[in-house]
């Protein structure tokens, strides 16, 4: 003979495969027109959030080896980015002559190696992430040879080649929040054979989109490849809105300045950066505006 509390669970179970409404554990009640299954969840599950992992900078260590940092005195090359990331930050924001495509994303290259593009990215990135209204996202895109985290003394890891390679990755998973607030970093990851491609894929299109788009104060520099070494950072600047062109003041040709500008004239913005130019005996950065400063190199 069966128990009383078999008796009730076998006649709770016909209620349930008649269709009846039945008290739950928690006192809700199944509405009449659903099935009950025993095994599924009462609640869908919530998905699984993922954060980005936080690394230290050591801010000490920036001032020694000539890069901005934010708990440091006013210092000069700190006052020459605030003026180098002005019209940057403008073009970013779709405040300069004209709205930019994809203004936010801005490559920092150069002709050749060299000629500080990695220190003027990481510079650029350091004076953005002071800004009250912005953040920065700093991108090492350079497959062959990275240097963003060697720099600033950071160990490598997964980052933006591991995010295109695999489209189910989110880019928390990979992104490193920094002890300075408003700056973020994406290693270049994983090298690739076929970096070059890669870039031009329709999952790196997606990528970039989703990174230019995913917060409206986030700017984000890449440190790309010297543009006469390979076709990668020719790639990488057309998904650009802006890139900036690094030129050694004393060392770099004008034949090969030009040569490179030639190679991305499908991106909107191009302006160059002249680099430990001497001013009143000191070594620092001159500015110059993109096709301005192409007709100067071509007459002068």
């Amino acid at each position: 003979m069966r128990s009383l509390i078999e008796q009730a669970a076998l006649r709770l179970e016909q209620l349930r495969q008649a269709g009846a409404a039945i008290p739950l554990m928690t006192g809700d009640i199944v509405s009449t027109s659903t099935r009950v299954n025993d095994t599924a969840p009462l609640k869908p599950e919530s998905k699984q959030v993922q954060f980005s992992r936080k690394v230290e900078i050591d801010l000490e260590m920036l001032h020694g080896a000539g890069l901005i940092s934010p708990d440091a005195p006013r210092s000069q090359i700190a006052d020459q980015f605030r003026v180098i990331k002005r019209p940057l930050i403008r073009n970013a924001k779709g405040k300069g002559a004209s709205i930019i495509p994809n203004g936010n994303l801005i490559m920092v290259t150069s002709a050749l190696p060299g000629e500080g593009k990695s220190f003027t990215a990481i510079n650029l990135a350091l004076s953005i992430a002071t800004e009250l209204d912005n953040t920065v996202m700093l991108v090492d895109a350079d497959a062959a040879r990275p240097s963003v985290m060697s720099v600033l003394g950071l160990p490598n890891g997964p980052g933006l080649f591991d995010l295109v390679l695999d489209e189910s990755k989110d880019l928390s998973s990979v992104l490193l929040r920094t002890n300075i607030e408003k700056l973020s970093i994406l290693p270049s990851g994983t090298p690739h054979p076929r970096a070059t491609e890669l870039l031009a894929s329709d999952a790196m299109t997606r990528r970039l989109d989703d990174m230019a788009r995913r917060y409206a104060d986030r700017i984000i520099i890449f440190d790309s490849p010297p543009l006469l070494i390979t076709t990668e950072p020719r790639v990488l600047a057309s998904h650009m809105g802006q890139v900036v062109i690094v030129v050694r003041a004393g060392k770099t040709l004008q034949t090969d300045v030009l040569q490179a500008i030639s190679t991305i004239e499908s991106c909107p913005v191009k302006l160059l950066l002249l680099n430990q130019a001497r001013t009143d005996s000191k070594e620092g950065y001159g500015y110059g505006y993109g096709y301005e400063a192409e007709q100067e190199l071509k007459h002068g």
